[in-house]
């Protein structure tokens, strides 16, 4: 038996991760949606299913969405938060993805909203990201069924009940991808400098860590395990991972960078 169709939602921002959410939300059937983006651009791949209101002052004055889903940019919150009082007040619960704005934040500027606060991340975009989320003590569970809906279109999700593991998720997960990103960056360079032409340095990079990452999504071997299996005893790659993780190596700046990164996120929150 199909899922029930979402109900009605107010999108605020339509950016990257705003339009990732719109795309799964439509795919399993919003049944209306209301998006306030002043930037046509970004709103064109959704000409037709949705409703755009330039501005708050656009929506439709009889629009009472379930949920109201803030994608815009943090420094724009204590502005904006507001004009959307009125929706979380007629029991729409607010689901924020803004990096930085904690829950009491938010249910001040808002009068008292059920929030949830949430941290995805960008593989969202092709429907493979990771959210960690967090309910607000006003949040009912019907609401946090909701938003774990909402979220869930774009990926896995994941709850926690301390508001504070927002701040390392924001590093490890919603950080991750750059991490990898850089990995397979570091890899093309590496591989120029042993000589190998541009082109194929380029597609065994990203083959490389894309493929590694998909046998670890299929895996149910500890990621030790998997490490060790590719290490011969004193193979080629014994002799890299050596240097790799030598003690002043990749292990201790790894930690070193997602405690810098978690401490940013607090100093964000503030």
């Amino acid at each position: 038996m199909s899922a029930a169709p979402l109900p009605p939602v107010l999108l605020v921002g339509c950016g990257k991760m705003g339009g990732a959410l719109l795309s799964g939300w439509l795919e399993r059937g919003l049944s209306r949606a209301v998006v306030v983006e002043p930037h046509t651009a970004s709103t064109a791949a959704f000409a037709g299913r949705v409703l755009v209101a330039p501005e708050a002052e656009d929506i439709p004055y009889d629009f009472a969405p379930a949920a109201v889903v803030l994608a815009t940019k943090p420094q724009q919150a204590e502005a904006a938060l507001p004009t959307y009082a009125r929706y979380a007040q007629g029991g729409a619960v607010v689901v924020s993805i803004m990096a930085g704005k904690t829950i009491s934040a938010m249910e001040g500027l808002l009068g008292g909203a059920a929030v949830v606060r949430a941290m995805p991340n960008t593989p969202a975009a092709i429907g493979q990201g990771f959210t960690v989320a967090c309910a607000g003590r006003r949040v009912s569970a019907d609401q946090k069924a909701l938003a774990d809906r909402l979220l869930s279109a774009t990926g896995e999700v994941a709850w926690v009940d301390a508001e504070s593991l927002i701040d390392p998720v924001t590093a490890i997960s919603g950080g991750g991808p750059a991490y990898v990103f850089l990995l397979a960056e570091l890899l093309e360079k590496a591989a120029l400098e042993q000589g190998l032409p541009p082109d194929l340095a380029r597609r065994m990079a990203r083959a490389t860590v894309s493929g590694s990452g998909a046998l670890l999504s299929r895996s149910e071997e500890d990621v030790a395990v998997l490490r060790k299996n590719v290490t011969s005893p004193k193979g080629t790659t014994e002799q890299a991972l050596a240097v790799l993780m030598a003690k002043d190596a990749w292990p201790r700046l790894v930690s070193e960078a997602i405690d810098a990164a978690t401490k940013r996120s607090r100093e964000l929150a503030g």
